[in-house]
């Protein structure tokens, strides 16, 4: 079963407990720390209320139920369900298995006035599944019972889903049949493939297989207003892609049931690699340079100084590391240098033909390569992200990312730029913050900036969420300061909401707003995310 206050399964053994050398490490960049009391999971489900809707067969009031629906995985709802103080709980929990489900459950909605979340694999990080205070009975409909690849057209390259499959899941079912979705975010071990669509989501490997709208063929979605089915076609000048309404939409129209993804044949070989730049310059002059000239790599990921030496110090092995740091010195590659992680996917010539010319590109700007053990590393813990917030917690720190995209022509001022202004945002406290930032997903336009920062937690939690607060807001007003968008792959939720109209524009705002009212009129469907909720006029709904 997963946490009710974490990442991953309880006995997950991916609980990454800090080692000594990596809390000293911490300690001295930004001071000690003590850790701040758990709620237990008995003082939390005592604070379950009762529900306000009836009983019925169609939904659970289990309070456990109840409450491992009521957040997903931000700081904030971190800090809430660690603390306790969770808010707000979702008055029932569905756990549909066929559209023909959903679709009751909506009616339902309608009949009662009760408002739904959709609910994947619960992994947001910017408030998409939280409940509003106030509001009607909100009812979460959990679509992870439907998980299973319903068809696979081998000729198209098209396979159908239910929309509750988590990643694992996906790539189990392709590869039995010789095929791949290669959508790898993050939270892929938990996330779910219409999660991925209703929130525009960037997987690892988007440099070979696109991002989620590239792979988003169709679907099914059920709405409030009825059930719209998109047809697969390989392409159309038929007026406005009604594939692109609901991408990224968050839930606030309806909810997608059944994904039609294109999918790709499982690839020969893959390999990942590591070389280091001279300095950050160099790095992103080559990774621009490989880019563009549509290099046929799988991914790459380029890491500033900072997170350079945060990682190799971080790495464990001391000794072996001083040697590499001694090679890589000897090679031009010293106290400035960056690390450039990249894969090479496909068959057997294509990954021969890939590595051999970004090799070739890197040394022109003094790339130095590091032999196969850190790119195997990479590979092996390519998920383990998520997992070291535990162990920063048990320790008394924090942490969390801001993430943007923006042209290559502003990457450099603003990678710099959105940092200092997370570093610093703690500073009226006298405390410090350790903030790096790495590019991870590249286009010949532009590029991703990924910037993770650890903070110490306050006396208690309010203080806690406070810095939090501050952090984010530093981040996010760097970001739209400099032109990039609020999110390039987390979505907009609730954290994001009130940064969106900077990317959008007053009528972009309005004309997204007006889908919204048309498929569900009386905000019912995830009321307050991505765009204010709209109030509903009677004498407009009579017309």
């Amino acid at each position: 079963m997963k946490r009710w206050n974490g990442w991953g399964d309880d006995k997950n053994a991916l609980d990454y407990e800090l080692s000594a050398t990596a809390l000293r490490f911490l300690e001295g960049l930004i001071g000690e720390s003590k850790p701040l009391p758990d709620a237990s999971l008995e003082d939390v489900l005592a604070t379950v209320p009762l529900s306000r809707l009836p009983p019925s067969e169609l939904y659970s009031l289990d309070a456990d139920d109840r409450l491992r629906h009521a957040r997903g995985q931000s700081l904030p709802d971190w800090l809430a369900l660690r603390s306790g103080a969770v808010g707000v709980f979702p008055d029932a929990v569905a756990f549909p298995c066929s559209t023909e489900e959903v679709r009751s459950l909506l009616q339902l909605a309608n009949e009662q006035q009760i408002d739904i979340i959709a609910y994947g694999g619960g992994t947001s990080v910017v408030g998409h599944i939280n409940p509003e205070k106030d509001g009607r009975p909100v009812l979460t409909i959990d679509m992870t019972r439907m998980d299973q690849l319903m068809s696979l057209d081998k000729e198209s390259q098209i396979a159908t889903f239910g929309a509750g499959t988590i990643g694992p899941h996906v790539e189990t079912q392709l590869k039995s049949q010789g095929y791949t979705l290669g959508h790898y975010p993050q939270s892929w071990e938990l996330s779910t493939i219409g999660g991925w669509v209703a929130s525009r989501s960037s997987g690892q490997q988007s440099l070979r297989y696109g991002r989620i709208e590239q792979m988003f063929a169709g679907g099914r979605i059920e709405t409030l207003k009825g059930t719209l089915d998109i047809p697969t076609i390989p392409a159309s000048s038929a007026g406005p892609d009604v594939r692109e309404f609901f991408l990224g939409t968050e839930g606030r129209m309806g909810i997608i049931t059944e994904v039609k993804a294109r999918v790709t044949p499982l690839p020969d070989q893959e390999t990942f690699h590591v070389l280091f730049f001279p300095s950050w310059e160099a790095g992103l002059a080559a990774v621009r340079e490989i880019v563009q000239s549509k290099m046929q790599l799988s991914m790459m990921r380029l890491s500033n100084q900072i997170e350079t030496f945060t990682q190799l110090r971080l790495a464990g092995g001391a000794q072996v590391i001083a040697v590499l740091e001694k090679f890589l010195s000897l090679r031009g590659a010293g106290e400035d240098k960056v690390m450039f992680t990249f894969g090479v996917t496909g068959s057997k010539g294509q990954c021969q033909s890939a590595l051999k010319l970004t090799r070739q590109i890197a040394k022109r700007h003094g790339g130095v390569g590091a032999g196969p053990a850190l790119g195997k590393k990479w590979e092996h813990s390519r998920f383990r992200s998520p997992y070291l917030r535990h162990g920063l917690w048990d320790s008394g720190y924090a942490v969390d990312t801001m993430e943007t995209a923006i042209d290559w022509a502003r990457v450099p001022e603003a990678a710099a730029g959105i940092q200092a202004d997370i570093t610093n945002a703690l500073s009226d406290e006298g405390e410090a913050v350790h903030a790096f930032t790495h590019l991870s997903h590249f286009y010949g336009q532009g590029s991703s900036i990924y910037t993770t920062y650890i903070f110490r937690c306050g006396s208690n939690y309010e203080t806690t969420l406070a810095r939090w607060e501050k952090l984010k807001a530093a981040g996010a007003e760097a970001i739209v300061r400099f032109g990039g968008t609020i999110s390039h792959q987390h979505g907009v939720g609730k954290d994001h909401a009130k940064y969106l109209s900077a990317e959008k524009g007053e009528l972009g705002i309005e004309a997204i707003q007006t889908l919204v009212e048309l498929f569900d009129p009386q905000q019912q469907m995830n009321p307050g995310k991505l765009v204010p909720s709209i109030i509903f006029d009677d004498t407009k709904a009579e017309q």
